[in-house]
């Protein structure tokens, strides 16, 4: 069992970003009794409930064998799975012989095993169990954390699912079809538009190979001097009426004064004509996104598709 260490004063911005990496969501909830035997389980019911005191919410079920041992707990740590750790989060879900020993794990500051390579990782003393109909609502005190730049695994509909889609999909060669990047630059509250006689189009650029979409972007965006920096990726769609494949990034910039096209304000974008079909349903859907600040990944086409939430 490790021996306590020295924690460092809470960092709120860090730990507000390590609650934000939890999607909807894949968890291993952890423990150790006072004989030092450990267990676990895997939960999506995740909450962060406060930075100050930091505090969180995990829900195990009354139905679970180690349910005692938790409502018992002193100290019990919360484990954010990373995209490609399924067979862990099966493991201890169904699992019925020592969980731990099909497992790579790491011991937090009170000795609880941790799942290794983790998207983040909350070691927690337990300040309160209410009982919840089948379930019990346990609050923990964050003693410690920490958190990786990873994606995270999240589970919807009864499957698996990650970001990783949107490089997948990103990538998947498009038989017939030109490779159109176009970026969803935004700016205080205003996204930037080009226009030529047909309607408004996002700033866009076709591309010869697929695995040059962001870098091949990037470039035609540094043409128009606005200081813009990919980030995700926001839509990907097929336009077969004309022949195109769509991916659509979202960027940032500030103090940008376009020496061509003009930033028009989000909440009239759903009102403008556009050039390029598909922009218009994506714009619109941003529109809506940013008044919530929760923006998913469309896949699909012209006739409807998918969005994926982190």
């Amino acid at each position: 069992m490790s021996a306590a260490v020295q924690i460092p004063p809470m960092d709120a911005r860090a730990l507000r970003a390590a609650f934000g990496s939890f999607m909807t969501g894949v968890t291993v909830v952890t423990t150790r009794n006072r004989a030092g035997q450990a267990y676990g389980f895997t939960a999506n019911s995740f909450t962060s409930v406060s930075l100050d005191p930091p505090l969180l919410l995990v829900c195990p079920g009354k139905f679970l064998s180690s349910y005692a041992e938790f409502e018992a707990c002193d100290v019990f740590a919360v484990s954010i799975l990373a995209e490609g750790q399924e067979e862990i989060s099966n493991t201890f879900a169904s699992f019925k012989g020592d969980r731990f020993a099909r497992v790579e794990t790491d011991d937090d500051l009170h000795g609880v095993p941790v799942i290794a390579g983790a998207v983040a990782v909350f070691s927690c003393q337990k300040q309160q169990v209410m009982e919840a109909g089948d379930h019990a609502l346990l609050i923990g005190q964050v003693k410690h954390f920490h958190h990786s730049a990873r994606r995270g695994l999240g589970y919807a509909g009864g499957k698996y699912f990650s970001l990783g889609l949107e490089q997948s999909a990103a990538r998947a060669p498009k038989q017939g079809l030109k490779n159109v990047a176009s970026a969803i630059i935004e700016q205080n509250g205003a996204v930037y538009l080009q226009r030529d006689a047909a309607g408004y189009f996002l700033p866009q650029v076709v591309v010869s190979r697929r695995g040059l979409l962001r870098d091949a972007l990037q470039e035609h965006l540094a043409t128009l001097e606005l200081g813009a920096r990919l980030a995700q990726v926001y839509s990907i769609f097929d336009q077969a009426a004309t022949g195109e494949h769509h991916t659509c990034f979202r960027a940032t910039t500030h103090g940008a004064v376009p020496r061509e096209g003009a930033f028009v304000a989000v909440e009239d974008l759903a009102r403008l004509d556009y050039a390029v079909p598909g922009q218009a349903a994506t714009l619109a859907r941003y529109a809506t996104e940013y008044q919530t600040g929760l923006f998913g990944l469309f896949i699909g086409d012209a006739d409807g598709g998918d969005i994926h939430y982190s």
